[in-house]
């Protein structure tokens, strides 16, 4: 393997230790224009060092998640528009569950003026941001807390959601396949949502075009079986392709159009 330009083995250096770089901080950190940057990110990912992100890179592990403070600031605006269309959809008087992921803790902030609202989690940060809202009633599941991000995983998560059958559960997942199928990192994780998506009249998944650049080893499920996908930009052909076989109602929040 070729030696690396200094510049670049501090840039890969950096998304190591990261997980994520961006265009931006980049320049300023070298004192380089931005194009410079793209250039020196590009030919990382060319030479499959990184994987190009909207805005930058990120650390191509395939078996390890970014830091929970990296994933919530990654794709954060496209994140919130997500959410607040996630809400809109979710009408007073309704069960919900909502599992694990920083797109989900946006839909929970986006449920707080709902009223008479039941919401079950496996998510600390989703139990801190609806314990106080006055419409909602939150039913938190037991189990393993991971500190890496407020978690709930294990037998007594399942066993809690198992007890309820919901109008409608909001998932996040953190790679999709070109062939649709929905990935994360932890298989304790994916058990949990595996039972959400059984105990859910209605499935959403809300998942920013990130998702797309990104490899996971644990298959939650597949695209297809989900109701509505909610994401931020239009995903690619393979992926709409699958949602109109499924009939998924595919809502693309940047140009607001139901394309399912």
């Amino acid at each position: 393997m070729l030696a690396l330009p200094p510049r670049q083995m501090d840039i890969l250096d950096l998304a190591r230790r990261k997980g994520r770089v961006d265009v931006e901080t980049l320049a300023a950190h070298f004192s380089v224009t931005p194009q410079t940057i793209r250039k020196d990110l590009n030919d990382l990912c060319d030479m499959e060092r990184l994987h190009r992100v909207h805005g930058g890179a990120v650390f191509p592990s395939s078996t390890v998640n970014l830091a929970w403070q990296e994933r919530r600031d990654i794709a954060s605006g496209a994140k919130q528009r997500i959410a607040d269309r996630a809400a809109s959809l979710i009408p007073d008087g309704s069960s919900v569950i909502l599992n694990i992921g920083t797109t989900v803790e946006q839909v929970a902030h986006g449920l707080r003026r709902h009223h008479d609202l039941m919401v079950i989690t496996n998510n600390l940060n989703v139990a801190t941001i609806l314990s106080d809202a006055p419409g909602v009633e939150l039913v938190i599941s037991g189990g393993m807390v991971r500190k890496a991000d407020g978690g709930i995983v294990g037998e007594a998560a399942i066993d809690l959601i198992r007890q309820f059958k919901v109008d409608c559960a909001v998932i996040g997942a953190s790679a999709i396949d070109a062939d649709g199928a929905l990935l994360d990192f932890d298989y304790r994780e994916v058990r949990v949502a595996r039972a959400i998506l059984e105990q859910a009249r209605v499935k959403m998944l809300v998942a920013d075009t990130t998702k797309f650049e990104r490899r996971a080893p644990v298959q939650i499920g597949h695209l297809g079986d989900i109701d509505t996908f909610i994401t931020d930009a239009a995903p690619p052909d393979e992926i709409a392709e699958i949602c109109a076989r499924a009939g998924v109602d595919l809502i693309v929040t940047d140009t607001e159009n139901d394309i399912g």
